[in-house]
């Protein structure tokens, strides 16, 4: 998929989000709003993670790195952060599929583990996961998880602002 398909399915998939939102919850936009962005921050940090591990192996592979254990700085040097296992992506997914977890506690503790790891983060990230019911955030958390998410989540300041303003397919539809 080329860059500009990747990016049409991510509005795509925010506005597939959105509508799933409004018809499956009682909220309003102005509600779910920084929630929702707390699970893009997410999958957004996994991304980032996941690429500085794979970096980090290599590194440590050929030699470029010292022999010792790995530290949260090393995953700062390669633009990301060190995400404990509580708060990855994956993980979080994993443990929600288990039979009677409680999914908005999940993000809200992964949310503790970002802001505990990395000061300049404490009292940032959202923690109103609760207002959510399980199924609306398993589904939401799902929404992000597709291959084009990954791949696009580079590009994600513009579709954000579609999603908080709701005039991107106005704009659209008057071009």
């Amino acid at each position: 998929m080329t860059r500009a398909t990747d990016l049409e399915k991510l509005e795509s998939d925010l506005w597939e989000a959105a509508d799933n939102l409004r018809a499956n919850s009682k909220l309003t936009s102005s509600d779910y709003f920084m929630p929702v962005l707390g699970v893009i921050f997410l999958r957004h940090a996994a991304n980032r993670f996941e690429t500085a591990h794979r970096q980090i192996e290599a590194d440590r592979a050929s030699g470029k790195m010292p022999k010792r254990k790995v530290q949260p700085a090393d995953y700062i040097a390669r633009r990301s952060l060190y995400l404990p296992e509580k708060a990855r992506y994956d993980w979080i997914m994993q443990q929600g599929a288990v039979s009677g977890a409680d999914l908005p506690k999940l993000v809200t503790d992964a949310m503790t583990a970002i802001e505990t790891e990395f000061h300049p983060l404490q009292g940032v990230l959202p923690r109103d996961y609760g207002i959510f019911e399980t199924k609306v955030l398993e589904d939401l958390m799902r929404q992000f998880n597709s291959d084009q998410i990954k791949r696009a989540s580079r590009s994600w300041g513009y579709e954000l602002a579609c999603l908080r303003s709701g005039r991107c397919r106005d704009a659209e539809a008057r071009s």
